[in-house]
């Protein structure tokens, strides 16, 4: 894959989180969420400091094919019944992380901080 062809795929995902979280909080504005120019340091969405007292997140996005595992694992996970599917992982030297869906992610967000901006903006 071409250089430009990946840049290309990783701003789709960068677009995509920053659509939703847009879509999630409406009150933020396009000066509040922001994608990174490609190059540029820190997180891969940038979110001014009124956004980040709503979404304490710093964002890094990739997409990529080497996560072929990751996804086999939550594939697994998703047949276990009709749950929401968690998937825990850990390797040597690193702290364990939870998957889940960016979608149920958004909804659990949405769902615990849309009170949390009405707070901010109702002060």
């Amino acid at each position: 894959m071409k250089v430009r062809s990946r840049k290309a795929k990783g701003r789709k995902l960068q677009d995509w989180v920053e659509s939703s979280l847009r879509g999630l909080f409406s009150t933020l504005t396009n000066d509040d969420i922001r994608t990174a120019i490609m190059g540029e340091s820190g997180a891969d969405v940038k979110l001014s400091l009124k956004a980040k007292e709503i979404f304490p997140f710093d964002i890094e996005c990739k997409n990529v094919e080497t996560f072929k595992n990751v996804y086999r694992a939550y594939d697994q996970a998703s047949n276990h019944g009709n749950l929401e599917p968690l998937l825990f992982i850990k390797i040597n030297r690193q702290k364990p992380l939870v998957i889940f869906s960016a979608e149920h992610f958004f909804k659990i967000i949405g769902e615990q901080n849309v009170k949390k901006e009405k707070n901010i903006y109702n002060r």
